[in-house]
C-alpha cells in the first residue's frame, strides 16, 4: 500500500533554515550485477539472493547552525548516504524517508536551497577563480550581471580567495592555486546562490593539516554565522577539527553505530568496557573497533536519536511525484552563458586552439608542396594521385578533430554535475557547445585550403574555391559532431580514442576509395552510406571535374592523348552533377543528427544517475 505523499515546493523567501531527518533508510544493490558496462553505464538485473545493502534501516538528523559530520571506515556508506541527500543517487533501490522540514522531500526543489560539493573538483582548469564563480553566479542566480558580480566579490572575500581572484584554477600540467585553495573554489561554486543546506564529500581529504583546519572554519563560520545546515563526510579528523564539529553520524557496514555528540561517543565507548588510548581521539578510536563493536552487540547501534525496527518501504520514487526543475535562466540565456564560458576554455587551451591552426595552414602549405600542380598542366596525368589528395585531405582534417575528445570529457563531468543540480538545461549545453565550434571550425578549414587550393592546381575560379572550402568546414564539423556524440558514452580518454579511431578507419575502408560501392558486399552496405568520407569526397571529385569543364577535363593521359576525361570518369564512379548539393544537405543531417545523439545520450545518463 503506497503511502499519501505531499508536494513540497522549497523557497528560499519563505524558509530560512532546513531541518533534514532520515528514517528507516536503505540503499540495496544487486552483486554482481548491476556493474558498470562499456559506456559507463548500470545494467544487470536485480536478484533478491544477492541483494546487498550499502545502507540499512539509517535513521539520523542534520540541524540549522550545526556542523555535521558522516564518519566510518572506507565502504561504510558515508558517501552513499550524502548523495541520497543530494538528490543525486538513483532511487529506484532506495526504501524510507527523508524529510525536511517534517515534509517529505523532494529533490528537485531541495536542489534550490542546497549546495553539494564533490570530492574531485570539477573545474575549468583555465579559468580564472573570480571567472569560475562568476559563470557559476550567471547560471544559478535570477539576477543581472552587476549583482551576480556583487555576490562574487561578496564570496571572494568570505572564502578567503580575494588575493588569487585573477589566478587561473590550473591543472596538473599547468600550475594554479594550491589545493586547499582549490577546495575553497569549488565550495564556492555551490555556494553563490546561498544555498541554506550544503553537502559535502571529503572536503578534507588530500589537503594538509592547516588547509583543512582552514576549510572546516570556513564551514563552521557558515553555520554559526548564517544558520546553514551543513553535512560533510570525513575519514580520518585532528583533535582541532573534531573540536569544530557538533554531530557525528558513525556509520560501519552501512549501520548507524552513533549519531550525536563526540562527548556521548566518548562516553558509550567507556561504559562498553573500551579504554580510548591517549593522543587517540574518540572517533578514530570508534572507527578502529566497529567491528567489535558488531560482533560484541549483534548489530547493536550505539546511538542518540530513535530507531524504528519496522522497515518503511515508501520508496523516493514515490516521493519524487511530479518531480520537475524549475530553471533560473531561459534557454537563450544559458546558451549565451555556456557559449562564452565555453569559448573560453577553447581559446586557452593552447594545445587545441593555437596548435590547430598552426597545424592547419602548415599541413595546407607541406601538402602543396608535395602535390604541387598535380592538376595543372602536367605532361603526365595520373588520376590516382588526384584521388589521393582528395582521400589524404579528408584523412587529414576528419582525424585530426579527435584532438577536441579530452575537453568534451571535462565538459562532460562538469556538464553531469550541474545538470544533475538543475544549473541548465542539456539541450543549452548542446546548442552552445556547437555555436562555439562553428566558427572555430570555420577559421581552422579556411587556414588550410587558402594554403593548399592554389597550390595543387584546383579548379582556378572563385566558386570553386568557395565551394571546397565549404565541403571542408562542413566535412570537419560533421568530424566534430561524431566526436562530441561519442564522448557522451565512452568512459575515459584511452576507451575514446581507441573507439573513435576503429570507427574512423572503418569509414575511410568504405569511404570509395579503395572499394567502389558496386563491389561493397550486401551485409556492409550500410557502412557506405554511414561513411564520414563517402560524401565530402564525392563533392570533391564533382567540384574538380563535373561541368561544362569538366567534359573537357583530362584526368589521365599525355600531352598528346588523353585516357579519361572528367565527365567519363564521374559516370564510370556513378556519380551526377546534382549530388554536389544533395551530398552537403546529407552533411548537414550528420551533424545535427550526431549533436541529436549526444543530446540524447547525455539526457539517458543525466536521468540514469537519479532515477
Amino acid at each position: 500500500m503506497e503511502l499519501p505523499v505531499k508536494k513540497l515546493h522549497y523557497s528560499a523567501d519563505i524558509e530560512t533554515h532546513y531541518n533534514i531527518k532520515v528514517k528507516n533508510l536503505s540503499y540495496k544493490l544487486s552483486a554482481p550485477y548491476g556493474e558498470l558496462d562499456l559506456f559507463g553505464w548500470k545494467s544487470g538485473t536485480i536478484s533478491k539472493s544477492n541483494t546487498k545493502y550499502v545502507l540499512e534501516n539509517i535513521s539520523c538528523d542534520a540541524k540549522p547552525g550545526e556542523l555535521t559530520a558522516i564518519a566510518g571506515p572506507s565502504g561504510a556508506g558515508k558517501t552513499t548516504l550524502l548523495e541520497i541527500l543530494a538528490g543525486t543517487m538513483a532511487t529506484c533501490r532506495v526504501s524510507g524517508r527523508v524529510l525536511v522540514n517534517d515534509m517529505p522531500m523532494n529533490a528537485a526543489h531541495f536542489c534550490r536551497v542546497s549546495g553539494y560539493v564533490t570530492q574531485d573538483e570539477a573545474l575549468f582548469p583555465h579559468l580564472t577563480v573570480e571567472e569560475t564563480l562568476m559563470y557559476s553566479a550567471r547560471l544559478r542566480l535570477q539576477a543581472g550581471r552587476d549583482k551576480a558580480r556583487s555576490r562574487v566579490h561578496s564570496l571572494l572575500k568570505e572564502l578567503g580567495l580575494e588575493h588569487i581572484a585573477g589566478v587561473r584554477i590550473g591543472s596538473e600540467t599547468s600550475r594554479g592555486i594550491s589545493g586547499g585553495e582549490k577546495r575553497r573554489v569549488s565550495i564556492g561554486v555551490d555556494l553563490v546562490h546561498d544555498p541554506a543546506v550544503l553537502l559535502l564529500d571529503e572536503p578534507t581529504s588530500g589537503l594538509d593539516s592547516a588547509s583543512a583546519l582552514h576549510v572546516v572554519l570556513l564551514l563552521t563560520s557558515m553555520a554559526k554565522n548564517q544558520g546553514k545546515t551543513i553535512v560533510l563526510t570525513i575519514h580520518q579528523p585532528g583533535f582541532r577539527i573534531l573540536d569544530l564539529i557538533d554531530k557525528v553520524i558513525l556509520l560501519s557496514n552501512g549501520v548507524v553505530l552513533h549519531s550525536g555528540s563526540l562527548e556521548l561517543l566518548a562516553e558509550r565507548l567507556k561504559s562498553g568496557g573500551y579504554c580510548i588510548p591517549q593522543h587517540v581521539n574518540a572517533l578514530e578510536f570508534a572507527i578502529e573497533v566497529t567491528e567489535s563493536l558488531h560482533k560484541e552487540e549483534n548489530g547493536i547501534k550505539i546511538e542518540s536519536g530513535e530507531i524504528q525496527q519496522d522497515r518503511d518501504h515508501e520508496t523516493l520514487n514515490q516521493l519524487a511525484e511530479g518531480k520537475k526543475i524549475f530553471y533560473c535562466n531561459s534557454p537563450s540565456k544559458e546558451i549565451l552563458i555556456l557559449a562564452q564560458r565555453f569559448s573560453k576554455n577553447i581559446f586557452r587551451t593552447k594545445q587545441l586552439f593555437a596548435a590547430k591552426t598552426v597545424e592547419a595552414l602548415v599541413a595546407g602549405i607541406v601538402l602543396g608542396t608535395i602535390f604541387i600542380n598535380v592538376f595543372g598542366n602536367s605532361k603526365t596525368r595520373k588520376m590516382q594521385n588526384q584521388l589521393g589528395f582528395f582521400a589524404f585531405t579528408l584523412t587529414f582534417l576528419i582525424s585530426s578533430t579527435t584532438e577536441a575528445l579530452p575537453i568534451f570529457l571535462q565538459e562532460r563531468r562538469i556538464l553531469m554535475r550541474e545538470t544533475s543540480r538543475g544549473v541548465y538545461r542539456v539541450s543549452s549545453y548542446i546548442i552552445a557547445n556547437t555555436l562555439v565550434f562553428v566558427p572555430f571550425l570555420l577559421i581552422v578549414s579556411l587556414l588550410y585550403t587558402c594554403s593548399v587550393y592554389w597550390l595543387v592546381g584546383l579548379r582556378r575560379n572563385i566558386d570553386g574555391f568557395l565551394y571546397f572550402s565549404l565541403v571542408v568546414w562542413l566535412a570537419v564539423l560533421t568530424a566534430n559532431s561524431f566526436v562530441a556524440c561519442f564522448s557522451t558514452v565512452v568512459p575515459n580518454f584511452i576507451m575514446g580514442m581507441s573507439f573513435i579511431y576503429g570507427v574512423i578507419g572503418s569509414f575511410f575502408l568504405f569511404s570509395g576509395y579503395f572499394i567502389s560501392k558496386d563491389t561493397v558486399p550486401k551485409y556492409w552496405k550500410f557502412m557506405h552510406y554511414l561513411s564520414l568520407f563517402k560524401y565530402p569526397y564525392e563533392c570533391f571529385m564533382i567540384n574538380e571535374f563535373g561541368g561544362e569543364k569538366g567534359k573537357l577535363r583530362c584526368l589521365e593521359g599525355t600531352e598528346d592523348e588523353c585516357v579519361v576525361y572528367g565527365n567519363q570518369f564521374l559516370m564510370q564512379v556513378g556519380l551526377k552533377e546534382s549530388q554536389k548539393w544533395s551530398n552537403l544537405i546529407t552533411m548537414l543531417s550528420f551533424i545535427f543528427g550526431y549533436r541529436l545523439l549526444g543530446l540524447l545520450f547525455l539526457w539517458y545518463r543525466s536521468y540514469r544517475s537519479t532515477s
